[in-house]
């Protein structure tokens, strides 16, 4: 038991520890026990930064792209793993530019989700001004 005790006080950082020759084994235990709950406090709020950071990136896009192909346009953006609310959005703007969603797609990796959207003019005599489309979109992002 003397070795273990010994072992468990050798793990505690120098700076945080008194004399270990004065120490008795019960002022070494609480200790590391309390040095232990130290750890544990700030490895919560570790946890809690990394999900606040991983919500507001889900907010935003990480990139977006508009493509013109003829009276076509083909929209790609890459957004967070929890924003559906993106998608709405994006599809809002398309349709306030006159565009007609004809189909979309999306893939799950890493935990951000890549999405394809083809649309075509809801008028092909009128078209679609891909650069106001597209800067749109970036206000949206921002």
């Amino acid at each position: 038991m003397k070795n273990l005790c010994f072992k468990l006080t050798s793990l505690i950082p120098k700076d945080t520890t008194m004399s270990k020759r004065v120490m008795r084994d019960q002022d070494q235990l609480d200790q590391a026990f309390n040095y232990i709950k130290e750890l544990q406090g700030r490895v919560e709020k570790l946890k809690q930064k990394k999900e606040m950071r991983s919500m507001t990136a889900d907010l935003h896009f990480l990139l977006v792209e508009v493509r013109s192909m003829d009276s076509t346009l083909l929209v790609s953006f890459v957004s967070g793993s929890r924003s559906s609310y993106m998608f709405r959005k994006v599809i809002g703007v398309l349709e306030e530019e006159g565009a007609e969603v004809t189909s979309a797609s999306f893939n799950l990796v890493g935990g951000r989700i890549f999405h394809t959207i083809h649309c075509q003019a809801f008028c092909p005599r009128i078209g679609l001004e891909p650069s106001s489309v597209n800067e749109k979109l970036k206000k949206l992002a921002c």
